[in-house]
């Protein structure tokens, strides 16, 4: 289990951001090299967002499953390797190296995995099909009804789920029996797509624990209203009797926008799920630690009080804040699992009640350094106010790049940060990897895009629009080159974040 006090430093990329042949990052040979690049820089941490299913507008943040993985991070060699799947003939022109092309890649992917689950079925051997009985039942607590949900989701064209037949949407169970016996094949593919995932997943955070490369995850508060969560326990969330929600998430007006954002998550029965002694909270949290070390948990403060929206209402204006068992909560998650390694983001509008909640788990909070500019000296996302307890980063997802940032921020705020940081252009984005590696806080994250001074055009999410650049980014190793690496690692070795070994091998200093 990662140590959360360790000083150490890491970069934010998602797996759909790495390099590879075939349209979208995954969990191939570009996925090891990226650990090994890793540890040559000196980071310990490799966070990631999501690895859930995409859903709408591609978002990993909008997924089908709260428990799956992605079938677009399956990586085709290894099914190659297995004698599953034939070498794959790709698009006469080729895929985008620079950028997902969602609605090209996804048909062509699982074209290829049904034919390496078809194959699978022909060549497999006696001992592969053992594990992957073996791997189904032991997760047959969401696979089950995901699998079904993929298959009934095939069958229904694609349909939400309140619109298939009623007594497939209400669960009777002649309906879902039927269903199970009509869709054993599609349902087969969805497990064997799912087997893949864990099994390659497994197999990379293997590879990077045994290189001191710790896991970091991605836990969204909420689930998508079309999903198998959803579908399965509709008495979880606050439906109507059309499986409608009543209320949805999201976050009031900000200084990010005068209409807040509308979510449109459906919103817990928080008592319903009191009355299980938060079971399945307990599953999710325990599937996230077969997957990672350690995980981030986004908006935290949704535990300590949400923001409820009338479904009919277009916009957040009309919400109202409405309290959340957090506490309770997560001591049934401990009493459970025992500690849990949880990284809180803690950003938005904190009251003492989400101060109280994460201080009282023994949570790390989030301080994103960009955000320390817009005022004084006295801003607590600026290094020298920070405490240990927290992740330092230059910014996230959500956020622009720092160069981008620097172009673009008011003249009062470049001004501010460069004299704080004693940068300009050319070197803002090391100026603020230096200032977070060299804080008191345990931790220190980048996204790759920082490390590599890219401006807004590389930014991976602009929160609040749909499609169009979001998600997208990708790069390549030769614009990565290998100076990036070098600097991050005397950067994290001089800080104490890396062994400082590293420091002397990167200066050529003497022993």
């Amino acid at each position: 289990m990662i140590n959360l006090q360790q000083r150490s430093a890491g970069i934010l990329l998602h797996i759909t951001s790495l390099p590879g042949p075939h349209g979208v990052g995954d969990f191939g040979p570009d996925a090891f090299r990226f650990v090994d690049w890793l540890v040559a820089a000196g980071q310990r941490i490799w966070q990631l967002l999501p690895t859930t299913p995409i859903g709408p507008g591609d978002s990993p943040y909008q997924s089908v499953s709260a428990f799956a993985g992605s079938p677009l991070m399956v990586a085709l060699e290894p099914l190659i390797a297995a004698g599953w799947l034939a070498a794959p003939q790709l698009p006469e022109d080729g895929f985008d190296t620079g950028r997902v092309e969602f609605g090209r890649v996804v048909p062509w992917r699982l074209m290829q995995l049904r034919a390496a689950a078809a194959g699978f079925s022909i060549r497999s051997s006696a001992r592969e099909r053992a594990e992957f009985d073996a791997w189904c039942a032991q997760q047959a607590y969401w696979l089950d009804d995901y699998a079904l949900f993929m298959a009934l989701e095939t069958a229904y064209a694609g349909q939400p789920w309140w619109q298939w037949d009623a007594d497939v949407r209400r669960r009777e169970p002649a309906a879902l029996q039927q269903a199970r016996w009509q869709q054993k094949v599609e349902i087969r593919f969805w497990q064997f797509v799912q087997w893949c995932f864990d099994r390659q997943l497994g197999a990379l955070k293997a590879y990077a624990n045994a290189r001191g490369v710790a896991i970091m995850g991605d836990l969204p508060i909420f689930i998508a209203h079309h999903s198998a969560d959803c579908w399965a326990r509709p008495d979880l969330y606050q439906l109507d009797e059309s499986f409608q929600p009543t209320v949805v998430a999201g976050v009031p007006p900000d200084d990010l926008g005068p209409l807040g954002q509308r979510w449109g998550n459906p919103l817990y029965r928080w008592e319903r799920m009191a009355e299980e002694d938060f079971v399945w909270w307990t599953a999710r949290v325990h599937r996230a630690l077969e997957q990672a070390d350690v995980f981030r948990i986004d908006h935290f403060r949704g535990f300590a009080g949400y923001w409820e929206i009338p479904a009919s209402c277009p916009t957040a204006i009309e919400g109202r804040w409405v309290p959340a068992p957090g506490k309770a909560l997560f001591a049934a998650i401990e009493r459970a699992l025992g500690k849990v390694p949880i990284i809180a983001e803690d950003l938005g509008l904190i009251t003492p009640d989400v101060i109280a909640l994460r201080d009282g788990c023994g949570f790390p909070g989030m301080k994103i350094l960009q955000f320390g500019f817009g005022s004084d000296a006295a801003h607590e996302f600026l290094p020298h106010n920070y405490g240990n307890a927290c992740v330092v980063y230059t910014g996230t997802h959500d956020n622009d790049t720092a160069r981008g940032w620097w172009d673009n921020a008011p003249q009062r705020e470049r001004q501010f940060a460069g004299s704080y940081l004693a940068a300009n252009t050319h070197d803002i984005h090391w100026a603020m990897i230096r200032a977070a590696c060299n804080s008191v806080a345990h931790m220190a994250v980048f996204p790759l895009q920082d490390v590599m001074g890219l401006d807004s055009s590389h930014r991976m999410n602009l929160p609040g629009t749909l499609g169009g650049t979001n998600w997208v980014w990708r790069f390549d190793w030769e614009m990565l080159g290998s100076e990036a690496g070098r600097v991050l690692g005397v950067i994290s070795a001089a800080s104490g974040r890396s062994p400082i070994a590293l420091l002397r091998l990167s200066t050529g200093a003497a022993d």
